[in-house]
Formats: structure tokens, C-alpha cells, sequence
């Protein structure tokens, strides 16, 4: 495997995240959080800071076709499941050009669905075609291998993320802010509240943590900040970098006291 960086809690993988989970040691990982391609590089049009740009990401964001799109998703999922504890949970990411195919899989592989968490964006970007509702969500999955398997909840944490209440599964939480791009921007980035909510009620200090599509590392931010072990993946080396600036500078906050 080549690591991009390598230390005690942080590795950074470069690589076809399927090739290098095999490599990986089976059932060695706690949590996964998994933001794979939601394949919605069409050459159509969305609006970014009030400004008309282009939907497409990279090559590796254009669909390949339904089959190929599924085919996809199953890979990279059965390569997950190998590395997964069998008490270990997993949460994905997606719209609804992904999301169903994800969930139709991980149902036949025999996972059972724990939650599905509707992430509302109340700072979504507007339609600009006009002729459909504004898109002003993404929906996130987390799942176990079985409904026998006893996962981490941690229940109390999430009731004091929620104001002493039980927490819903409708979670309002604005997009990225410009604060958590310092080093450069990825355009799928998630914003760190949300990773931070999923790892403070799903995962325990000292768990291992997997982002199999790690981008910029949102999730490794969220891992180090709250004393997790994080493995990223990513098959591009400009984005691996940016994942390194990302968690050095979090690192460093951490052990000087300031986070």
C-alpha cells in the first residue's frame, strides 16, 4: 500500500479504495463513513455563490450507466463489509441517484438498516431550471450486519447534541462553511457538524474510523478532534494533500489545547 501519511492514529491511503481494503486487515475497523460518488457529473447547471456553474465534479463522478453504477456500489460496499467489525456500524451518504441502489444492497447482503437520517440543508442552492422541487437534502444510512449485532449508541451523547431532547433523524445543519476550506476546497466536502454528530453518538474514544472516499477528510477532522483513529482513502493525490494539511493543522490545535 502507499501511504500518503502514516503516523499512530492518521493513515492516509492513495488508491482504488476496493484494491486497498482487501489489503486491509479484516474486522479491524469500528465505524465506517462512506461519501461515495453520487455520479451527478451530467454537464448540467447549479448555482455557487450566486454564481451559474458547472454540476461536474471529475471523471470519477460521471455514471457509467445503471448496471455499471450498481456494479460500483457493490464493490466497494462487499470490500467495507470484510473490514467491518461484526458490532461495527456503517453510514452512507447519497441523493437519490445513488442512495436507493445502496440500500437495496446492503439489504441483500443481510444488513439491517438502524436509521435513515434526512440531512436538510437550510442553506441549500437554488433551482435554477425551474421545473422541480429545490433539492434541499441528502439522505444518510446507517446500518449494521445484522439486526442481532449490538452497536454503539451512545444515547446520552446524542440527547445533549439535541438540547436534553431525544435526537430525530431530521438533522438541520448548513452546508460547508468557508472557515473549513483554509487549505482548499473539495466539492463534495461535508461540513464537520455533521461528521462530528455521526462519530460522537456512533463510535467510542480510541475507535477505529474508515472513510473508504475520505476527499478532503471531513471525517478524519471529526475522528482526530474527538480522540478516534481514522484510515482515509482516496485515489486522488491532490485531495490526499489537502486531507494532510487539513489533519496536521487539527492535530496540532489538539495537543496545544485550542480545539
Amino acid at each position: 500500500m502507499k501511504y500518503y501519511y502514516n503516523d499512530e492514529n492518521i493513515k492516509l491511503i492513495y488508491g482504488d479504495t476496493t484494491k486497498i481494503l482487501k489489503k486491509l486487515q479484516e474486522k479491524s475497523v469500528d465505524m465506517i463513513f462512506s461519501d461515495p460518488p453520487y455520479f451527478l457529473s451530467n454537464d448540467g447547471i447549479t448555482c455557487s455563490n450566486g454564481k451559474m456553474v458547472s454540476v461536474n465534479k471529475g471523471e470519477w463522478d460521471k455514471s457509467k450507466g445503471f448496471k455499471n453504477d450498481v456494479h460500483f456500489h457493490k464493490k466497494w460496499i462487499k470490500a467495507c463489509d470484510r473490514v467491518l467489525k461484526e458490532d461495527g456500524s456503517i453510514w452512507i451518504s447519497g441523493t437519490y441517484h445513488c442512495i436507493h441502489q445502496i440500500a437495496y444492497i446492503l439489504l441483500s447482503m443481510g444488513y439491517y438498516i438502524i436509521n435513515e437520517v434526512t440531512w436538510y440543508k437550510t442553506n441549500a442552492a437554488p433551482n435554477l431550471g425551474c421545473r422541480c422541487l429545490t433539492a434541499s437534502h441528502e439522505t444518510l444510512i446507517w446500518a449494521k450486519k445484522s439486526k442481532k449485532e449490538k452497536h454503539t449508541f451512545n444515547y446520552e451523547i446524542a440527547k445533549q447534541l439535541n438540547a436534553g431532547k431525544q435526537m430525530r433523524s431530521v438533522w438541520e445543519i448548513s452546508t460547508t462553511p468557508k472557515s473549513e476550506k483554509m487549505f482548499g476546497k473539495h466539492p463534495t466536502q461535508k461540513p464537520l457538524k455533521l461528521l462530528e454528530r455521526i462519530i460522537k453518538i456512533s463510535t467510542n474514544e480510541e475507535d477505529v474510523i474508515l472513510d473508504p472516499f475520505c476527499g478532503s477528510s471531513s471525517t478524519g477532522v471529526g475522528a482526530v478532534s474527538n480522540n478516534r483513529k481514522y484510515i482515509g482513502i482516496d485515489i486522488s493525490e491532490e485531495y490526499l494533500e489537502l486531507s494532510k494539511k487539513r489533519l496536521i493543522y487539527i492535530a496540532k490545535e489538539k495537543n496545544n489545547g485550542t480545539n
